[in-house]
């Protein structure tokens, strides 16, 4: 009985392939995902900017469905003005918080060094929340935030702020660049 084996490629061939070596460096080079959090406290400065937003909105639409007249080119540029203004404004405000997504392995150490309690474990969590998340917030923050300022934002902070901060530390461990669709 004979086996029939293919020929081995020509050694180095892959590496020989330019567009191959390139792919390689490209994906040496990529950084983690990073996810941020806003935080504007000044209500008038936010709503500034979603009214100046919509007014963009509004404008440019009514200039495309009669681009013949100057004065809704006019009010669609004054709107343009007032957004740019209006954001710059909330940028000003606006404290931004940056999280990266951890290498695989530090975070499934983080993850187990903060395991399920009894009762955690009896309702199916594989870790204990309350004890990784300020863990996991200053380990992912690209902003030098402690976990003794975690553990105080996460108090302090209403429940909703303290959920998102959270929430951001911990999606970005998932976040997702590429794209499996049909190329």
């Amino acid at each position: 009985m004979t086996t029939s084996s293919k020929p081995a490629p020509p050694q180095n061939a892959v590496d020989r392939d330019p567009h191959w070596t390139a792919t390689r460096a490209r994906l040496a080079a990529r950084q983690r995902p990073v996810l941020k959090m806003t935080i504007c406290d000044d209500q008038q400065v936010k709503d500034r900017l979603a009214t100046a937003q919509y007014d963009e909105r509004r404008a440019r639409t009514a200039a495309e469905t009669d681009s013949a007249d100057k004065d809704l080119k006019k009010l669609l540029v004054a709107a343009q003005a007032e957004l740019v203004a209006a954001q710059q404004a909330f940028d000003d405000a606006a404290i931004v918080l940056r999280f990266q997504a951890m290498r695989r392995p530090d975070f499934e150490a983080l993850k187990k060094a903060h395991p399920a309690t009894e009762e955690q474990a009896e309702d199916g969590m594989a870790f204990n929340p309350e004890t990784l998340g300020p863990e996991l917030i200053a380990a992912s923050s690209l902003d030098g935030i402690t976990v003794e300022e975690a553990t105080e934002y996460l108090t302090d902070w209403s429940e909703g702020e303290a959920a998102q901060l959270w929430d951001t530390a911990w999606q970005v461990q998932g976040e997702t660049r590429a794209d499996l669709g049909k190329g």
